[in-house]
């Protein structure tokens, strides 16, 4: 696949902006509380997906691969967001967001490289693609609930999906070779990413919000082996009572090692970004 359209980010915006234009007709604005019932966000996210792995097959154990220092697949990104978060009830809420990275490129070797169970040599010229769906879902139970802060312990989990393929196309004489209708070796996984932590959310005047969440997990369960870190920060700007504009900052930091049926290796992946948009909340 290839990378995200503008087009295909843009539209969700565009319908955003002409909503909140129409909804800037003259409308009593209210201050802005910690928590909200229900919201939705549609954005842009600058990232960068920082990414090492191996994939071990048969009697082999898999190269270490930077994607991109081995692989030219690029590290940086801009790709489009939704997420949603309910409040069914006083103290406990519910949220979740999407997002999806694809990247391919061709590279001509600098080193041998083991993939699941083949060896691609120096000076041959491979394809490669990355395609990374994600999820984030979390739970808060705002256990301290006032008059403009709220602060609650955090449970969240950001699930990837990775699909990652490499296809040799020429030799190192030069020589083309393989059909190009498919990858040599591919390998997908799902990679869960637990973190517990906290929440926070202040108003610290009428028309703004200042948001953090902070999460850390560690454990072998399954068939995964991780260390997670999870750490955001945002501000949000209502200029009116239901529509307004928010940006944040993300990090998040995965150390798996996988042992499923068709992924078999090491999981090494830090992401990071800024992400803005706009907002529907009540």
């Amino acid at each position: 696949m290839s990378a995200m359209p503008l087009a295909r980010m843009h539209r969700p915006l565009s319908i955003a902006l002409s909503l909140l234009l129409l909804a800037s007709v003259a409308v009593p604005v209210h201050a802005v509380e910690p928590l909200d019932t229900f919201s939705i966000k549609l954005g842009g996210y600058a990232s960068r997906f920082d990414t090492q792995l191996s994939v071990d097959g048969g009697n082999l154990e898999g190269t270490e691969i930077d994607l991109d220092r081995d692989l030219n697949l690029d590290q940086d990104s801009t790709i489009g967001l939704v997420g949603i978060s309910w409040r069914p009830f006083e103290h406990h809420e519910f949220g979740l967001n999407y997002y999806q990275d694809d990247v391919s490129a061709t590279k001509v070797l600098q080193r041998d490289i083991v993939f699941d169970g083949v060896t691609y040599e120096t000076d041959t010229t491979v394809r490669a693609e990355r395609n990374l769906d994600t999820y984030e879902a979390y739970y808060v139970w705002w256990a301290a609930s006032h008059e403009n802060w709220a602060l609650g312990p955090r449970l969240g989990l950001v699930w990837y999906n990775l699909d990652f393929g490499i296809d040799l196309t020429v030799d190192a004489n030069g020589n083309p070779v393989g059909s190009g209708a498919g990858f040599d070796r591919d390998a997908n996984g799902d990679v869960p990413a637990p973190a517990i932590g906290g929440g926070w959310r202040w108003t610290p005047a009428d028309d703004w919000r200042i948001s953090a969440d902070l999460g850390y997990f560690s454990a072998d369960i399954s068939d995964v082996d991780a260390n997670v870190t999870y750490a955001r920060a945002g501000v949000e700007w209502f200029p009116w009572d239901n529509w307004g504009f928010w940006v944040d900052v993300t990090a998040n930091r995965i150390d798996a090692d996988l042992k499923k049926d068709d992924f078999r290796g090491n999981f090494d992946f830090r992401e990071e970004g800024v992400r803005v948009g706009v907002a529907y909340r009540f």
